[in-house]
């Protein structure tokens, strides 16, 4: 997950190859009008609901979570992992 001034970002990689297996983020020309804001927590909901949507297209149904050292589990983050869950992606 990244989060900037401006957009919010997040991608699953494939750890044992390095491979970006699904992203999302607001910076994309289709989501953006309908959003009303790319950058606060409804957002970021948005954002975890679509990455999951297409985690489980992709076949993938249940990914780790990694946090940064900085990141705590509360609002942008809490919202977009907890977006993921409700999508029907199981968290490990």
């Amino acid at each position: 997950m990244h989060f900037s001034n401006k957009y919010v970002s997040t991608q699953v990689v494939h750890t044992p190859t390095a491979t970006v297996s699904a992203s999302a983020s607001s910076k994309e020309k289709l989501l953006r009008p309908t959003m009303e804001s790319t950058r606060d927590v409804a957002a970021a909901s948005k954002i975890g609901k679509i990455l999951g949507e297409r985690l489980l297209l992709k076949g993938i149904p249940a990914v780790s979570v990694f946090l940064k050292r900085e990141q705590r589990y509360h609002g942008k983050v809490k919202a977009v992992i907890d977006s993921v869950r409700d999508a029907g992606v199981k968290l490990l």
